[in-house]
């Protein structure tokens, strides 16, 4: 089965709590909304410490344009997607000596955030010496899908091509979205809870293997994958394209949704490879947020432990939208893992629709 081999992140440089993101929010906010105190308190409910941003706080209490910001979108994606794809060829955590570039024979490049034609692993291929003939598969718009989708993808090239090695990219600069003179309440929700973030993970074909690249420790191995998108749910969440950009569309109804319609799909999953999720040992959650959370553990019957590192990623780095699960899954391919644990990865996003993979970890 192919596997999950390597898995880094490129963090942006400027780190804000989220005190001073409160302190932001009410400035702009307050003209807009007289309960503006009461408001602000799901900048505090929703247990998100710090996050990451490509421009500091100081560039968001100015207007941009969408031209202004997509090129910011282009700069950052290429500087960081670089620099988590040279960390993920060489993260001695799980790699031995550094995979070469030329091995490389497809990069799935995942992003909702930002516009770029040539996409953006077409512009690292001139930064880093990938051979002329590696794949490119740039996907737009899964959101917070985006991560698992793309492994997913990469899953299924590599059991078409099984002696591949293959990138998944995901780049997320979703504060160059935000909107100054947008004064809803979801503008104000996503100000309080997404983040920029890029990583990158390496999978390989069941033939791409060998003892000079990669450590003797245990892996994930994907055995199999699945994509449900509901009907008449578009609305849920994505983007409502205007003049000035992308504003942010995020409905209220998510954990509702997730309590009613996640578990029988999770299930039904899991039955057709002979399981069920009383034998899952990991769950590789995104993290959409803390009501999120809740609701996955009450929806699946699972224990609060099995989604700490998600809430502990939410804490430290907020909502990077598809590059989140790959956070994620770097924490647990770390841990001391026994050979044949199950693991369920999930994430939901647009459409609206989850995206899942069942892993097991093996030598």
């Amino acid at each position: 089965m192919p596997t999950i081999v390597s898995v880094a992140e490129a963090v942006p440089p400027y780190e804000i709590d989220q005190e001073t993101a409160i302190q932001f929010a009410k400035q702009l906010f307050s003209g807009s909304f007289r309960d503006i105190d009461r408001l602000l308190q799901v900048f505090q409910n929703g247990q998100i410490e710090k996050r990451h941003f490509i421009k500091g706080i100081d560039w968001f209490r100015q207007k941009h344009g969408l031209a202004e910001k997509n090129k910011a979108y282009i700069e950052g994606a290429v500087q960081l997607g670089t620099e988590a794809i040279q960390k993920c060829l060489g993260e001695k955590a799980y790699i031995k000596t550094r995979v070469p570039y030329d091995e490389i024979d497809a990069i799935f490049t995942i992003s909702s955030s930002g516009i770029a034609t040539p996409s953006i692993e077409a512009r690292i291929m001139n930064i880093l010496p990938f051979k002329e003939s590696v794949k490119r598969i740039p996907i737009w718009g899964l959101g917070c899908a985006g991560g698992a989708a793309g492994l997913s993808r990469a899953y299924e090239f590599c059991l078409a091509f099984p002696k591949a090695k293959v990138l998944v990219l995901c780049i997320e600069l979703c504060s160059l979205t935000f909107q100054h003179n947008d004064r809803t309440k979801s503008n104000l929700i996503g100000t309080s809870l997404f983040a920029d973030g890029v990583a990158c993970a390496l999978l390989c074909g069941d033939e791409a293997f060998d003892d000079k690249h990669f450590q003797q420790i245990l892996y994930p191995k994907i055995l199999a994958t699945e994509s449900i998108t509901k009907r008449d749910s578009l609305n849920v969440m994505g983007w409502d394209v205007k003049d000035e950009g992308l504003y942010v569309v995020f409905s209220k109804s998510i954990p509702t949704i997730i309590t009613n319609w996640l578990k029988p799909n999770v299930d039904s999953f899991l039955q057709k490879n002979n399981l069920q999720m009383k034998q899952m040992n990991h769950f590789i959650v995104h993290p959409g947020g803390k009501k999120v959370l809740e609701a996955y553990v009450h929806a699946l019957n699972i224990p609060q432990e099995m989604v700490n590192i998600s809430f502990n990623i939410l804490r430290q780095y907020g909502n990077m939208s598809s590059a989140t699960i790959l956070y994620v899954l770097n924490r647990f391919m770390r841990l001391n893992h026994k050979e044949g644990e199950y693991g369920l990865a999930l994430s939901l996003g647009p459409g609206f629709s989850s995206e899942s993979l069942l892993l097991r970890w093996g030598r």
